[in-house]
């Protein structure tokens, strides 16, 4: 393979389907310490896995391999440690310490080690927040720069791309608005004043098609920061063969996983709380209708996310127990939404689903066809299922490859999804709102129920009692 290979994006380590999860050998069985069955690497010692990863002036590591190795040797061994160990090699291998170097064999193995280096800082860039990465970065393009002025342009390039990278993602962060989850119970009291007090939903938006296109702004805004490495760090245990420590000695590095679970959180109760705010029965029958077309035109866009959330909301117990509101809502669409994401069989339909928006998006002529946002914390329980599942190592100490090809291969998936760009135009009016509408705790959508309907039994007497006294002050 001479020169750099022609793709450099990163969404070209996942074939056309996705993800190829084979990485072929002509033979089977061991091959420098490396386990294959029916051609498939299995296992290997963590040593032999590395010196796979590591480019020669003739070889170059499959993309799909780089992918599953680079997303799960966090579970061994520090990213930091890991490239000075691949820098390390590389020096022994290709002599980069001799006084003299052998130009021709280096700029036969100069680009193949930029490529690897270049992938690297595309696919996981958090990792490059560290200074030490950059150190070894930057050292080993140092030493190989004098056998080819481009090798400088090169580096350079790939620093730029990464700053830029980096900046976009903590700007990004920073950017979103700080979801409030600070909530106002006292709200229960302006069912009885004016109802300017607090805005509505609908006096935001009374059209479902443009508040799910709004909602899959946010949520494909809030995919775009997840790196896939937080898949694998929330799951960071003790590595059973370093008893002394886990692998991420300091925070686990998943803010933007856990940040994403929270707006799923605070989209449930905000769907509740709209609709349990409104004085009168007629305008909470009509705000449950308007919820119920939003989430299936997000069903429609395959925004199965926020689908969730509005459905997860609408069956809350404040929300459920309105039956006279209920009684004036027409359900029939309601049942079907609920059946498609019915949690029986392992949420069989929604899968099914699911696989059936991965094959349009992948068949895809638009943007607005490629757009697959996955039930979000189905997904992380799917990779913890499949982490706590198999063991890490094997018993004789290998790394059991095969858990991670298929680690790589769902969260490679996740990948793809995330990358789509949003083909919606923005309206900052209503995302504004989405993210900062006050919302009640449980307690006070639990009074705004009882206020609306009142308690049926004396557990609920009791209950909406307690609750005037703590929330209203009221006896």
């Amino acid at each position: 393979q001479e020169g750099m290979p022609q793709t450099l994006s990163s969404t070209s380590m996942f074939t056309p389907c996705g993800f190829s999860p084979h990485l072929h050998t002509s033979k089977e069985g061991e091959q420098g310490g490396l386990i294959f069955q029916d051609g498939n690497l299995t296992s290997a010692s963590l040593d032999a896995l590395i010196q796979h990863l590591i480019p020669t002036t003739d070889y170059y590591p499959e993309k799909a391999y780089i992918f599953t190795f680079l997303l799960s040797s966090r579970l061994f061994i520090e990213p930091h440690e890991l490239l000075s160990q691949v820098c390390h090699k590389c020096i022994e291998q290709q002599r980069l310490d001799d006084p003299v170097l052998d130009k021709a064999r280096i700029r036969k193995f100069g680009p193949k080690i930029l490529q690897l280096l270049t992938e690297w800082t595309e696919t996981f860039p958090y990792d490059f927040q560290e200074e030490r990465m950059i150190g070894h970065l930057k050292d080993m393009i140092h030493r190989i720069a004098p056998c080819d002025e481009a090798y400088w342009k090169k580096m350079n390039q790939l620093l730029q791309a990464l700053n830029q990278k980096l900046a976009t993602l903590s700007h990004g962060q920073e950017g979103i608005v700080k979801i409030s989850t600070a909530v106002s119970d006292k709200l229960v009291a302006f069912k009885t004043k004016p109802p300017s007090i607090q805005r509505e939903i609908l006096s935001v938006c009374s059209d479902p098609y443009t508040l799910a296109q709004q909602l899959t702004h946010v949520e494909l805004e809030r995919l775009s920061h997840i790196g896939p490495e937080e898949f694998v760090q929330a799951f960071v245990h003790k590595d059973p063969l370093d008893g002394t420590k886990t692998c991420f000695s300091e925070q686990k590095k998943t803010s933007n996983l856990e940040a994403y679970v929270k707006w799923f959180n605070r989209l449930c109760y905000l769907v509740a709380t709209e609709i349990c705010m409104p004085a009168k029965k007629k305008q909470r029958a009509q705000v449950i209708e308007f919820f119920i077309d939003v989430a299936r035109e997000c069903f429609n866009i395959g925004n199965f996310n926020s689908l969730m959330a509005i459905i997860s909301g609408m069956n809350m117990s404040p929300v459920s127990r309105l039956k006279k509101t209920w009684s004036k809502v027409k359900t029939a669409k309601f049942f079907i939404l609920e059946h498609q994401m019915d949690p029986t069989g392992n949420f069989y339909n929604y899968r099914t689903a699911l696989r059936g928006a991965a094959h349009r998006s992948l068949t895809a002529h638009s943007n607005r066809e490629k757009i697959v946002i996955p039930f979000f914390s189905l997904l992380i329980k799917d990779i913890y299922f499949l982490n706590e599942g198999c063991a890490n190592r094997l018993p004789n100490g290998h790394v059991n490859f095969e858990k991670f090809l298929e680690l790589a291969k769902q969260v490679g998936e996740f990948i793809t999804w995330k990358q789509v760009e949003c083909p919606f135009e923005q309206d900052p009016n209503i995302i504004h709102y989405l993210h900062t509408a006050p919302i009640f705790t449980e307690d006070g959508l639990y009074l705004a129920s009882y206020e609306s309907e009142s308690p049926e039994n004396q557990t609920e007497k009791d209950r909406w009692k307690s609750l005037r006294s703590t929330i209203l002050g009221k006896t």
